[in-house]
């Protein structure tokens, strides 16, 4: 029998082969299928869940930093204005401050942050000047940054109003959840040896704010690898 007859009448008796064996062996193809896309996706999750613990890991775990006698300047990060005053997470970062300065830490201050856009006609550096003022310190003292529109772009334009006015060593003023990704930014573009002293919150609903701060941690992450590549 020659191999041509032989490969035909293989063919033959393939398709004589009961429609049920064929479904069956499709159904199987399938099932591999979804099974391999139910471990890509699970393999997905689990690399997620982990990435998200890591992040609060790093959110929860706020910077202890014993502060120095005196450094030359404290900058606090802007938060919201409400009807052009600060708003009470604001306040707290600035009652921060005010604490800090009547300690001798620093003799100027950079308030750092543009404009809202949320019906305030005051950049959030402008407002955290006018309840300083109010507070008792001096305007002389207060050195504004009113275009900052992120933490990076607010630590970013301090340097530069730093090395304008001679000024190296710093203390970042924030809440905890913010203060870890607040050091690793400031350690990132150059400040030397950064501070941070941070307050802990009375007034903001924390949970929103921990899973805000893993979304702007995980965004920085990717920012910061961006710088690296020159991108």
């Amino acid at each position: 029998m020659t191999m041509k007859t032989e490969n035909n009448r293989s063919q033959r008796q393939l398709s004589r082969l009961p429609k049920s064996r064929k479904r069956a062996g499709k159904t199987r193809r399938l099932l591999v299928n979804l099974r391999r896309l139910v471990q890509c996706l699970l393999i997905l999750f689990l690399l997620f869940a982990g990435w998200i613990v890591f992040i609060q890991w790093k959110v929860q775990r706020a910077p202890q930093m014993a502060l120095p006698g005196q450094v030359d300047v404290g900058i606090v990060l802007g938060a919201s204005l409400r009807k052009d005053l600060p708003s009470p997470g604001l306040q707290e970062r600035l009652d921060l401050a005010i604490k800090l300065y009547n300690q001798g830490k620093f003799q100027r201050l950079i308030v750092s942050g543009g404009l809202d856009h949320n019906g305030s006609k005051l950049t959030e550096a402008e407002g955290m000047r006018n309840y300083l003022v109010k507070k008792g310190i001096p305007p002389g003292s207060i050195l504004l940054e009113p275009k900052a529109t992120s933490t990076y772009e607010n630590l970013l334009f301090s340097k530069q109003i730093m090395d304008e006015q001679g000024l190296v060593s710093s203390i970042i003023m924030t809440h905890e959840f913010h203060s870890s990704r607040s050091l690793n930014i400031a350690e990132t573009i150059g400040l030397e040896q950064p501070l941070v002293s941070s307050t802990k919150s009375d007034v903001l609903f924390m949970p929103y704010h921990e899973a805000r701060e893993t979304l702007a941690y995980t965004k920085w992450e990717w920012t910061k690898l961006l710088l690296k590549v020159g991108l």
